[in-house]
C-alpha cells in the first residue's frame, strides 16, 4: 500500500516544514514495525519549494491471517487460499488508516513542539492514494470528500488494460488537493474514509471504535451530510455501535448550536427508567419451534440427531408425551457433556427410561436409527462438507425414515442483518456452507421427492420482510403410501 502527501512552500515558509508536522525527518528513511508488516516514511523530493512524504506499508499477509485466527469465509473450496490472497497488501484499507494513526500520531492530533505554530495553518496540500477499494465507486468518493473542502480528482482502475470491454473494478486511483485545510485535519479525515470506502476492517470492530471515530471526526463529522452512511461503515454496520454513536453526534451538533458543552445538553435528558425487554435468544426460539413441530406432528418417539450438548434433549424430557428420546452425536466429549447437562447419573430410574445418548455418524446408515416418528436435525447440515450431504440424506431418509424429519439451518440473507458477523463471514467458523432461502428449499424439496416425503418451509425468528428470518426450517412429513409402507417395514 502507498500513499503519498505533499505540500508547495516559499522560502519564508519551506514546504519542508511538512518534516516538523509529520514528526519525520526528511533525510530519513524510517520502518516502523506492525502487526502485519513494515511501514516506511520517506521523502522522494524535499525542498523549500515542494516537499513529499511518502506511506509506505508491507503487509505480511500470513501474520495477518495469524492475527485474526485465521478466519475465512466459510466453507468455500479457495477459503484457505483466500486468506492469504487477496487485495490487503496493495489497496488502501484500514491496515492503512491504523497505520497513519501509528506513524503519525502527534500530526493526527495536531502536536508539534518543535514549530507549534504551524500545527494551525492552512496550507496547500495534495494527497495520493494509486489503488483504494471504493464499494459505491467515485460518485461515493466525491461525496464523502468534497464537503470537507477537497478538490477530488478520482479515476477508475480498469479490470484489465487489456480488455477495456470488461469494464472498471471496483478501485480508483484518488488524488485530493486544499488549500484551506490543516495537516492534522487531513489526517483525520483519511484515518475515517479510507476503511468507509474499503466498507470492511481488518480487527473486531469493539464499542471503543465509536470514541475512535468521535474523536477523529470531530470538527467535520457533525455536519457531514453523509454522516450515517460514514458511521455505519466504520462501525462495521453494527447495529448498536451506530446507534450510539449517532446519538453522541447528535449531541455534539445540539451542543454547538447551543453554544454550550456537551455535558450539559446530555444532562438535560432525563435518564431511562424503564428497563427494556432483553429479545429471546435465537438458540430458544429455535428450540420452542422444534417443540412445537413436533407436538403438531403427534411425535412420542423422537431422535436429536446432532444433538451436541444435549439443549434439546434436556427440553425434550421436560415434555412428558415424548416417551422416548435419542441423542446421536459423533463427538464423544460432546455426548459426555450432555450426559453432565442432563445428570444422567443422578436421574430417576422412569426419568431415564426415556433417553439415551449414542455414538454414531449420520454419514453412515444405522439400524439403530430406525422405527422413530420423528428426527430433527437442528443447525446440522451446514457443518458438513457439500459432498457429504447425499450420506447424510440417505441415512436419514432412505435407512431411517422417520415419519417427521425437521431440518433448520440458518439463512445465510439475514447475515447482513447481524451487527457483529463481518461482511461476508459465516455465522460460525465450522460452517461449511449457509445457504439462500432458495437454496434451502431446493434442497428440501429435492429430497421429498426422492424419498417419498412432503416439505413444507416455518421460518424461525423474527421474519424480515427483505432477507427473511435468521433460521430456516423444513418439516418433512412422509406422504401417506410411504407412511404405511415404513409402519409395516
Amino acid at each position: 500500500m502507498f500513499l503519498t502527501i505533499s505540500t508547495t512552500g516559499t522560502p519564508e515558509r519551506p514546504a519542508t516544514d511538512l518534516g516538523f508536522l509529520l514528526h519525520k525527518h526528511p533525510d530519513n528513511a524510517q520502518a516502523f514495525s506492525t502487526s502485519y508488516g513494515r511501514a516506511s516514511v520517506l521523502y522522494p523530493e524535499a525542498d523549500d519549494r515542494r516537499c513529499t512524504a511518502a506511506l509506505l506499508l508491507e503487509v505480511d499477509a500470513v501474520a495477518l491471517v495469524r492475527r485474526g485466527k485465521g478466519k475465512g469465509r466459510g466453507g468455500a473450496p479457495d477459503a484457505a487460499l483466500a486468506q492469504y490472497v487477496n487485495d490487503r497488501p496493495y489497496a488502501a484499507s484500514s491496515l492503512l488508516a491504523v497505520a497513519l494513526s501509528a506513524v503519525f500520531s502527534s500530526a493526527m492530533r495536531g502536536v508539534c513542539n518543535a514549530k507549534p505554530e504551524l500545527t494551525s495553518q492552512q496550507r496547500p496540500l495534495r494527497i495520493e492514494v494509486p489503488v483504494l477499494p471504493a464499494r459505491g465507486g467515485p460518485a461515493l468518493v466525491r461525496r464523502l470528500f468534497e464537503p470537507l473542502g477537497w478538490a477530488v480528482d478520482v479515476e477508475p482502475v480498469a479490470l484489465d488494460t487489456e480488455f477495456p470491454e470488461w469494464g472498471d473494478s471496483r478501485y480508483v486511483r484518488l488524488v485530493l488537493e486544499s488549500q484551506t485545510l490543516t495537516l492534522a485535519e487531513s489526517l483525520r479525515h483519511l484515518y475515517v474514509l479510507l476503511p468507509v470506502l474499503d466498507d470492511a476492517k481488518h480487527y473486531w470492530v469493539a464499542s471503543d471504535e465509536v470514541d475512535k471515530l468521535l474523536r477523529a471526526g470531530e470538527g467535520w463529522l457533525p455536519e457531514h451530510p453523509e454522516q450515517k452512511l460514514i458511521t455505519s461503515r466504520y462501525l462495521s454496520r453494527r447495529w448498536s455501535l451506530t446507534r450510539q454513536a449517532m446519538e453522541r453526534l447528535e449531541l455534539v451538533r445540539l451542543a454547538e448550536a447551543d453554544d454550550s458543552e456537551v455535558e450539559d445538553i446530555d444532562n438535560a435528558v432525563a435518564a431511562e427508567t424503564e428497563a427494556e425487554e432483553k429479545p429471546t435468544p435465537l438458540a430458544v426460539q429455535r428450540r420452542e419451534a422444534i417443540l412445537a413441530a413436533l407436538g403438531a406432528s403427534g411425535a412420542a418417539r423422537v431422535l436429536d440427531l446432532g444433538c451436541g450438548q444435549g439443549q434439546l434433549v434436556q427440553a425434550l424430557l421436560k415434555d412428558p408425551k415424548f416417551t422416548e428420546i435419542v441423542g446421536v452425536d459423533v463427538s464423544m466429549r460432546a455426548l459426555t457433556i450432555a450426559s453432565r447437562r442432563l445428570k444422567l447419573d443422578r436421574m430417576g430410574e422412569r426419568q431415564a427410561s426415556r433417553v439415551k445418548l449414542v455414538q454414531g455418524s449420520l454419514a453412515y446408515t444405522d439400524n439403530r436409527l430406525k422405527g422413530y416418528d420423528a428426527a430433527v436435525l437442528s443447525e446440522v447440515i451446514e457443518h458438513l462438507d457439500l459432498p457429504r450431504l447425499p450420506a447424510l440424506e440417505y441415512a436419514v431418509f432412505g435407512a431411517a425414515r422417520p415419519r417427521t424429519v425437521l431440518v433448520t439451518t440458518p439463512n445465510v440473507e439475514y447475515n447482513v442483518r447481524w451487527e457483529s458477523l463481518p461482511a461476508g463471514h459465516v455465522r460460525h467458523g465450522d460452517h461449511r456452507f449457509e445457504w439462500t432461502r432458495e437454496e434451502f428449499r431446493a434442497w428440501a424439496r429435492s429430497v421429498a421427492e426422492r424419498h417419498g416425503y412432503e416439505a413444507e418451509f416455518v421460518p424461525v425468528g423474527p421474519d424480515d420482510p427483505e432477507v427473511g428470518p435468521p433460521t430456516q426450517m423444513a418439516v418433512f412429513t412422509l406422504s401417506a403410501g410411504n407412511e404405511k409402507e415404513a409402519k409395516a417395514a
